[in-house]
Formats: structure tokens, sequence, C-alpha cells
């Protein structure tokens, strides 16, 4: 039986592993992320600086087909690389390597889409400046697109926090696998209840964090 301060302990220890899983896959996501996303913007055919039609597609068909497959069997696809990456394919650190290969064209598709929403005519005044085409992305379309590149953001974490816990399934560890062999395997429902009322935390945290930066970034504008 799971005493309360055993309770805490697995709780506290569960939740640790769940905040370095999502802080670093978030890292690597946006690593990853963000180059795909400046180009597939910057290349499109209506509304990129630099129009290039088959770059574009070809980017586009990889991102719709990593977006396509379902978290758990892309994490069982990614176990080779996470053994010659990590030497493991269980456990927290190893989790990392598929949450942020499955969230980077997510993350790529955020930023496509805050690109996009910045106003064409200060992207042409930048242009008649004298601007190169990588000034107007540095200075120009990521700091106009910032307060959207957050709401993105914030929403690219929260999805990986449910992400974190469907890998508790297979040996992921934090507070999906906390539910289901302590709680559901185990039949313990205050262990389940305690993991679930820690993600939704979590989630409401990040989702009040994320806003609030936005908007203020919306005001200094």
């Amino acid at each position: 039986m799971v005493g309360f301060s055993m309770l805490v302990q697995l709780v506290t220890e569960a939740t640790a592993q769940t905040l370095i899983m999502v802080f670093f896959s978030t890292l690597f996501s946006v690593l990853l992320g963000l180059p795909l996303g400046v180009l597939l913007s910057v290349t499109d055919a209506e509304t990129g600086i630099t129009p290039h039609p088959v770059l574009n597609q070809v980017l586009t068909r990889i991102v719709n087909i990593l977006r396509s497959f379902p978290f758990i069997i892309l994490m069982i696809l990614l176990f080779p690389l996470s053994r010659l990456i990590l030497h493991t394919s269980i456990g927290t650190r190893a989790t990392i390597v598929p949450l942020s290969i499955a969230a980077a064209p997510f993350v790529a598709r955020v930023i496509e889409t805050a690109l996009k929403e910045v106003d064409p005519g200060v992207v042409q005044a930048s242009r008649a400046c004298g601007s190169t085409n990588w000034q107007i992305i540095r200075k120009v379309l990521l700091p106009e697109s910032l307060p959207s590149l957050v709401d993105g953001i914030t929403l690219t974490i929260i999805n990986l926090i449910g992400y974190s816990a469907m890998a508790g399934a297979i040996g992921g560890g934090g507070l999906g696998d906390l539910a289901i062999r302590y709680g559901y395997q185990r039949f313990r429902t205050d262990v389940m209840i305690a993991a679930v009322l820690v993600i939704l935390l979590l989630v409401e945290v990040i989702q009040t964090v994320g806003t609030k930066i936005s908007a203020r970034m919306m005001r200094k504008r």
C-alpha cells in the first residue's frame, strides 16, 4: 500500500521527470521546428519573401507526414534512434528524443502561421530600405510575430505534457507512468487522481503564464 508520504514522494519524483521531459523536448523541438517553419513561410509561393514552390511542397509533405503519426507509434518507431543517441529506449531521457521529433512539425506550423500573420506592409517597407532576406527574417518577421510565437510555444508545451503522459504507457516515466503503474495496475484511484490533478495544474499554470507574456508583448508593440 502507498501511504500519504510515499504518495507525495512518488508524485514529486514523477512531476520532476515530466518537467525535465517537457523542458528539453520543448527546447529541442523549437530548435528543429524554427528553421523548418521559417523555410515554410519564406518559400511560400504566394506570401513568401523568397518563393520556392518545389522546396515548399517538399517541406510541406515532410511536415504533414510526421504530424500524421500517432505519438505512441512514432515513439516505438524511434526506439532505435533513442538507443543510438542515449543507449537506452526507456526512461525519462530516452523519451525526450521522440517527444522532440513529434513536436517539431507542430512547432514548424506554428512558426509558419505566426510569420504569415506579419503585416506585408512592414516587410515591403523593410525591403524598400534595402534590407536583405536574412535581415527581414531576423529584424522584422521574427520580432513582429513574437506574441503569436509565444502563444504557439505555449500550446506546444501543453501538447508535450499530454505526449509525456502517453509515453508513460511504454516506459517513459513521469506522471503518465505513475498513473498507469501505481494507479491503474495497482487499483489505486488516489494515485491516479493525484497524477491527473498535477497534470491539470501544470497545464493551467503554463497557459496562464504564456497568455500573460503574449499579452504583455502585444501591449509593448
